[in-house]
């Protein structure tokens, strides 16, 4: 089954009224409170756009890593970082080229403090606050601090209310698509273990919020 949105969201269960893409005001409101809270916000048509600005923000010679993201995947910036005709040093291929497990474990922390560090969110809330999860805490480990410059990528399908509903989407939308996903990859389901949200960035110009006019991701 593909790793994409669409090889799931037929198949499971989720609230589709916590997936919907916002009105203009709506998205409007949103930037507006997430620019008030330090997150720098560029609004694109399409993964294709998004992979774009992507390019032009990343310098050459950059240590480039991700965390895992349907979002990064859908756009094109999985294969692109890995397979792709560029000059950045792509961390993530060195880190899961160690055969051995202690050592690609130690590999993945210092991974977090890349030069550019990449995901996405599992929700927005148009009060102006990011909320994201894992079952490990490999990939937003580096969203509150440890990577240098943060570049996060997300389809406004994410945008809801406010906090509280960002929760339940995290919940009630996010965790039953990414749990059949884990079961495929993984053969053991997801669990939300670690979660943050990120109120505000203190640091002027460390994270950029990418949004897609489009639905995206989980």
């Amino acid at each position: 089954m593909s790793q994409r949105k669409d090889g799931y969201a037929d198949a499971v269960s989720y609230d589709e009224s916590l997936d919907d893409r916002p009105s203009d005001d709506e998205l409007d409101a949103a930037i507006e409170n997430l620019e008030a809270n330090g997150f720098d916000v560029v609004v694109v048509t399409d993964g294709e756009a998004a992979l774009d600005e992507i390019q032009a923000r990343i310098p050459a010679g950059a240590s480039v890593m991700d965390g895992h993201s349907t979002t990064l995947e859908e756009i094109g910036f999985v294969e692109y970082l890995t397979e792709g005709d560029h000059e950045w040093e792509n961390v993530h291929s060195e880190v899961y080229g160690i055969d051995d497990d202690e050592e690609r474990q130690r590999a993945r922390r210092e991974a977090q403090a890349s030069d550019y560090f990449l995901g996405s969110v599992n929700a927005i809330a148009q009060t102006g606050e990011l909320v994201a999860a894992d079952a490990s805490g490999s990939r937003i480990g580096a969203y509150p601090f440890a990577a240098e410059n943060l570049l996060l990528v997300a389809g406004t399908n994410k945008i809801v209310a406010d906090l509280d509903t960002a929760l339940d989407r995290l919940e009630d939308v996010a965790y039953p698509l990414e749990d059949a996903r884990a079961q495929d990859a993984y053969g053991a389901g997801s669990v939300i273990a670690k979660q943050l949200v990120y109120r505000q960035e203190a640091e002027e110009g460390r994270t950029t919020l990418v949004l897609v006019r489009e639905s995206l991701g989980y």
